[in-house]
């Protein structure tokens, strides 16, 4: 499968033919939200499943995922292995042994009924106003059937790809449109997804965003209410630790894996338990799906609203989120700030002065020579001020 990025054709055709010229049969799906593809590959006994997409990224940019036959993200070693294998002699098949490629025509069908199964048969979306964005992204023909399917009435967004506009002034990174367009059409509630659908952001009638976090409490409460045994959650090191204490105060364990949605999985595996999420919106529900589904977790917050007849601020109200500095700071070559020693005692000294109500997370970019500095606590002008005091002994470019 596939997003909506113009490049994505491209990647398509060269995947088929190598895989072809392997010896692998490749059945596609055409632009498809990623969390699709992890279904189909596990629903249709796949051997693995494939996602060209970044994500929430612009269009210039584009990727590959990878997942297992039970519908998993494959480890980081996995991934490295296949890294490797790239830079050996590549060998084919002989003629009579070239895989076949073909379209899954009801591909989208499929994982449309496949999203409306995991809302409770006993309730609908029936009197509900809904505004949804799909970023110009995978999303775009598959979200709103569901949500119309399921009895709202579904107002799409961003449903107009055209190669080059995916997150464009749209979706999960700028909110601004959805939040105006439920204000305008006074719906019920917004939904943001981004380009490949696996991560989701909600709008209030008044127009006020809500985060991962805030998401992935009311699905905690209403787990707990419900009397199912969700055994602990599950968040990462940006997890806002007002989210972390709420959680906790309903008698629920709360560990943090790093950031990204692969580990807040690997973690909650390796514990047993079923709910997990960041705040940037991969929200995990693993008796429900295999992997984060912007879609699927959006109807997993509506039903919640269905049956408790509360808004989404309602459902928040034991939250009050601690503000977080976050400071990106471009370090020099060669730099290495683990072994910094006036760095890691002013980390200290802030960590002293915050004591049991704040937070500093250091950590670098994956792809950039960055260091994010994060300090949260209850009084925004704090938490800067700290921030500050360890950026700027970084040493900088």
């Amino acid at each position: 499968g596939k997003d909506t990025r113009v490049s994505g054709y491209l990647l398509e055709a060269s995947l088929e033919a190598g895989f072809a010229a392997a010896g692998v049969d490749v059945m596609l799906c055409g632009p498809i939200p990623t969390p699709a593809v992890a279904y189909l590959t596990k629903a249709l006994r796949l051997s693995a499943g494939l996602v060209i997409s970044a994500s929430h990224n612009p269009y210039q940019d584009n990727g590959i995922k990878f997942f297992s036959a039970n519908g998993d993200k494959f480890s980081d070693d996995f991934e490295f292995a296949i890294e490797q294998e790239l830079e050996k002699p590549m060998g084919c098949v002989s003629s009579k042994e070239l895989g076949k490629a073909y379209r899954l025509d009801d591909a989208a069908g499929r994982y449309i009924e496949f999203c409306k199964s995991t809302f409770p048969g006993d309730l609908n979306l029936k009197g509900m106003k809904i505004v949804v964005d799909c970023a110009n992204g995978a999303a775009y023909h598959t979200a709103p059937h569901v949500f119309h399917e399921l009895g709202a009435e579904a107002i799409a967004i961003g449903v107009h790809p055209n190669g080059r506009n995916i997150n464009e002034c749209c979706g999960t990174t700028s909110p601004a449109a959805l939040i105006a367009k439920v204000k305008e059409v006074n719906a019920d509630v917004g939904i943001a997804l981004d380009g490949d659908a696996d991560r989701l952001q909600m709008v209030d009638p008044a127009g006020r965003l809500f985060n991962g976090d805030e998401l992935l409490y009311v699905l905690t409460k209403d787990r707990v209410s419900s009397g199912d045994d969700v055994g602990g959650v599950v968040g990462t090191l940006m997890t806002n630790l007002a989210v972390e204490n709420a959680i906790k105060n309903l008698g629920i364990q709360f560990e943090r894996a790093n950031v990204g949605d692969r580990y807040v999985l690997e973690l909650l595996k390796k514990n047993g338990w079923l709910i997990g999420g960041e705040g940037s919106g991969h929200l995990l529900c693993l008796d429900r799906h295999a992997t984060g589904d912007g879609t699927i977790a959006a109807l997993q917050i509506l039903s919640v609203m269905s049956k408790s007849k509360n808004t989404l601020a309602q459902l928040v109200e034991a939250v009050n989120l601690y503000p977080q500095v976050l400071l990106n700071v471009r370090f020099k070559p060669g730099y290495d700030w683990k072994e910094d020693e006036s760095l890691k005692k002013q980390i200290a000294k802030v960590e002293a002065n915050l004591k049991d109500v704040g937070r500093v997370v250091i950590r670098p970019s994956g792809t950039e020579p960055l260091l994010r500095v994060m300090v949260e606590t209850e009084d925004s002008n704090t938490a800067l001020a700290a921030a500050k005091s360890i950026a700027d002994l970084i040493p900088t470019t």
